[in-house]
């Protein structure tokens, strides 16, 4: 209930109404649901498909489970949105991003990474967003916890990990392998170190003018899958073509095709210590993807399946 409804009535002068709102606005999260923050960099495109950008459109769908709590942010917000104190009390992340990926900060990525590996957060990452810094800085920590999953057990805390190199957007060769490299090492201390390559997560091939796309359930038992048809089609998106170099998932629940045959891993979740990381391709601004019903279930789906676990 919102702190307004405990408050006696009585009138209220310009100052006494400003704090009023301002409490109300404080105490939206709710403590028996599941508190999902839908990002969105809120690119200036066309309004033609989604008037008030894509973000809030989901965010809007959402709102609809009475399970979920959910509020809209965006990057033109203080502290672009994603305070320390929002993402404190979100459960889920559903973050969507295009063209602004490099404005958030490596600080804040590995913020929120470390919130997913603590437990205290679940990521959802849609289309474009695979590079943005947030995502990027989270494969690196998957990256990490895969190549110490390879010692023994009794010298992972001892062991050194350094990332190579720095973060960057390149575009992948049409040879590109499909994860990163791990080279392991003993220095004069006796550690083991890691020196691990940064997933650049992108794929070679990309990008075709408009066309379908078919998305097909792979595992129709999980539940990101329920009440999705087994297959169906995305009359007009974009397409992505595999090796998209990131960490081995866990599980690739759904992948996707085109008419030329290209192939991608288009829904993926990744554990990262004690949270979670949901990939999910579909959403190019320009197309109304997030209006085919089965797209926005899967995102519902994913919200209240990493929610309540």
């Amino acid at each position: 209930a919102h702190m307004s409804s405990l408050i006696p009535k009585f009138k209220l002068n310009a100052l006494s109404a400003l704090a009023m709102l301002s409490l109300t606005a404080a105490t939206t999260w709710a403590a028996d649901k599941i508190n999902v923050l839908v990002w969105d960099e809120q690119q200036q495109v066309s309004k033609k498909i989604y008037p008030n950008f894509p973000g809030n459109f989901i965010a809007d769908q959402l709102k609809q489970n009475p399970n979920l709590n959910v509020i809209s942010a965006n990057i033109n917000q203080n502290q672009q949105g994603l305070s320390s104190k929002a993402l404190n009390n979100t459960d889920v992340l559903i973050f969507w991003g295009h063209v602004k990926h490099r404005d958030i900060s490596e600080s804040k990525s590995q913020e929120i990474a470390d919130l997913v590996k603590s437990g205290k957060l679940d990521f959802i990452v849609l289309h474009s967003a695979h590079w943005a810094v947030p995502f990027m800085v989270a494969m690196q920590e998957v990256a990490a916890q895969d190549a110490l999953e390879q010692l023994p057990e009794e010298i992972r805390a001892d062991a050194v990990v350094n990332f190579k190199g720095r973060i960057q957007w390149k575009k992948a060769p049409d040879n590109a392998r499909p994860h990163q490299l791990h080279e392991f090492s003993q220095n004069e201390n006796g550690q083991i170190e890691i020196n691990i390559e940064r997933p650049n997560c992108v794929f070679p091939r990309c990008c075709t003018p408009v066309q379908p796309s078919k998305i097909r359930i792979i595992n129709k038992k999980h539940p990101i899958t329920q009440n999705v048809p087994a297959t169906f089609i995305i009359p007009e998106t974009e397409m992505y073509d595999e090796p998209f170099h990131v960490p081995i998932p866990d599980e690739v629940i759904l992948d996707e095709t085109w008419e030329g045959g290209e192939y991608f891993r288009s829904g993926a979740i990744w554990s990262l210590g004690k949270g979670k990381i949901f990939y999910f391709r579909p959403g190019d601004q320009q197309y109304a993807v997030y209006k085919v019903k089965p797209v926005l279930k899967i995102i519902e789906n994913a919200a209240v399946w990493l929610g309540e676990n």
